[in-house]
Parts: structure tokens; sequence; C-alpha cells
């Protein structure tokens, strides 16, 4: 099988590129290493990449933009891919405002390059969309909320397993970046159930790994890692750090795409995230880090939350499950969490 990666360098894409590559596929992967850009040095993914050339056997690179339509539709005419995965984007919530062309050019515009690409060069491909949970914009926010000592969490019974992908995605506030993201959603629904294309659309929670470049502005596990281990100070945005976030380890995204890949349903939409049993606050993250670490963390607290941000967000993966009961979550939130700490620490 040939497959295409888009944002190879980034947590899931590389991901990908090493669960593939060890299958014996033959593996593309598209990165421009625009996260430097919008980042900084922080943000830089080369790294990956060198790691990624020296533990592949299949890989190949190609530094390209899915916003240059043209040099997409060449890679695409001179490579029948047989699996597109899709995970390129302006990934930050907050920094979309600051870049609003860039951010809806690259997750939506770039997008619909590689639908209509695909669907143009060879239609009977899997495409599978890395979405976000920030296509509910603040809707979540809706469902009543109790306060407990370490956490927000679900006033209902029947709220218990999270957000169901029945949430509504419109009249709510996204950020710029949710809107892009939801833009391109919708665009990746369309083409599986207008033109019946094999593209299957999942909703990210937070998605997590030893192998994220995180920073302030996206990749708050791992962000948050880092600070500690260096002896930073960490800044907490409203809710008294009692926010909730369900934690997806990056192989266990790819095990749902590859459940995927061998059933797809077009056009289907998915929640993927950690679920009730990997959440955690902000809070709750920070203790479990200080108890593994033996470090003490240093945050601030500012009362002012970020805009359309989520109090308490969990997915509700029953869906996912009933479709493909094969797939289920390796990665309990410990591991993730010493995972992330062995690789951070010095040797």
């Amino acid at each position: 099988m040939k497959v295409l990666i888009t944002g190879s360098n980034g947590l899931i894409g590389s991901e990908a590129v090493s669960h593939y590559d060890r299958e014996g596929h033959e593996v593309h992967g598209i990165d421009n290493n625009l996260r430097r850009e919008f980042f900084g040095p922080q943000g830089d993914t080369r790294w990956n990449l060198e790691r990624l050339r020296h533990t592949t056997r299949h890989f190949r690179h190609h530094e390209l933009d899915i916003r240059d339509r043209q040099k997409i539709i060449d890679l695409f005419k001179s490579e029948k891919f047989d699996l597109i995965i899709h995970c390129a984007a302006q990934p930050s919530h907050d920094k979309a405002r600051e870049i609003p062309f860039v951010d809806f050019d690259v997750n939506a515009v770039g997008t619909i390059n590689l639908l209509e690409t695909t669907r143009l060069t060879n239609p009977e491909a899997v495409f599978i969309f890395m979405s976000t949970n920030k296509v509910y914009g603040d809707a979540p926010n809706e469902i009543p909320l109790k306060e407990l000592p370490t956490r927000w969490d679900y006033a209902r019974p029947e709220d218990f397993n999270g957000v169901r992908e029945d949430c509504r995605i419109d009249r709510t506030m996204h950020s710029l970046f949710g809107a892009s993201k939801t833009a391109a959603d919708v665009v990746a629904q369309e083409y599986g159930r207008y033109f019946g294309m094999k593209v299957g659309i999942f909703r990210g929670g937070c998605l997590t790994g030893e192998n994220h470049s995180g920073v302030q502005l996206h990749g708050f596990l791992s962000y948050l890692v880092k600070v500690a281990l260096a002896g930073e100070s960490y800044t907490i945005f409203g809710y008294k750090g009692k926010q909730v976030r369900d934690q997806i380890h990056s192989a266990d995204v790819l095990a749902a795409f590859a459940e995927f890949t061998k059933k797809p349903r077009p056009g289907e939409v998915y929640n993927l995230g950690g679920g009730r049993e990997n959440s955690a606050s902000i809070l709750e993250c920070i203790q479990k880090i200080e108890a593994l670490t033996g470090k003490k963390i240093s945050y601030t607290y500012t009362d002012q939350a970020r805009a359309g941000d989520h109090i308490c967000y969990i997915s509700d993966l029953r869906k996912l499950k009933s479709h493909y009961p094969d797939w289920k979550i390796s990665h309990s939130l410990d591991r993730i969490f010493g995972k992330m700490v062995g690789a951070l620490q010095p040797a």
C-alpha cells in the first residue's frame, strides 16, 4: 500500500509514518515545518523528521505546503496513493487570531486541495481527516456541570460518557481556529457523503505523546511536562485550573485510523480522545507530574479564560467503539505521563 501523511513531522503524523513503515508500506510525508513559523524554535519539528529518517526504511519526505495546489496535484499524479492521512494544520486556538488568513488557508483550503486532488487521481483511496473537538465551539459548556475539589465534571448521569457527535457545531463561538477546522470538517464529510469517497473524520480531544513538540499555545500536556522538568512557570487561564480534558496517546489514535482503513464508512464522524478513563483537570495533571518527577511545578493563575475554551470536555467514544469493536485505549493516563517524563528527562 502507498500511504501519504500530511504534517508528517508532527505528533500524529510522525506516529503514522512509523506505524505504516513498520508494516512495510511505502510511506510518503508532507511537511514544511510551518510549526516553527507559528510557534518559534520550541515548535520546530525538524528533530522529528531526522528521527524518522534514521528509524524508518520505506519513508520519503516531501518539503511541500498543502496550500500549493499545483504542487499537490503534481505529487498525486506521480504517486497514486491508497491511503491519505491528513494531519497538517495550524493547530492553535489562540494563534489563529493573529494570522486569520494563514489559519484558514492552511486548515480549510489545504484540506479541500487534498480532498479534490484525491478525488481526481484516485477516488477509491481511503482519506482520514484529523479534525478537532473545537468544531463544537463552546457548545459543550452548556452541559450542566458540578464543581468538585480538583475538577469540573458533568452534573447529569446521562452526560457521564462525555460529548457526543450530535453536539451542534453552529450557533456557538469556536475561535477562528475552530471555525477554519469546522469548514474543513464539513467539506470532508461532503466528499464522503456527496461523492461517496472513503473519508473518515476524527474529532480529536487532547492528542499527546512523547514525540509532541508542545508549546504554550498548543500541546498542553507536553508543554506542562517540559515546564515542570525545566523548572519554569506555567500559566493557568481561568476556570480555577479545574478545566478537564481527555488525553489520548498518538499510538491509540493510529490504532483507530487502522480500524477505519480496514472498513471505511464514507463521511462518518467520530469523537476521538482518551474518554472518561483518561480525563484529568490541569490541577490533577500538575499533581501527577509532581508525584512522578518529585519536582514542584511553579504556576501563575489568571481569571481570564481563553475565548471559546471548554470547561469540561470528555470525548464520548461509544460510537467509535460500536463501529470498530476491536479498537480500545491501550495507553492509560499514568502510562502517558511515564513515557513523556521518561523521554524528556536527561539520561
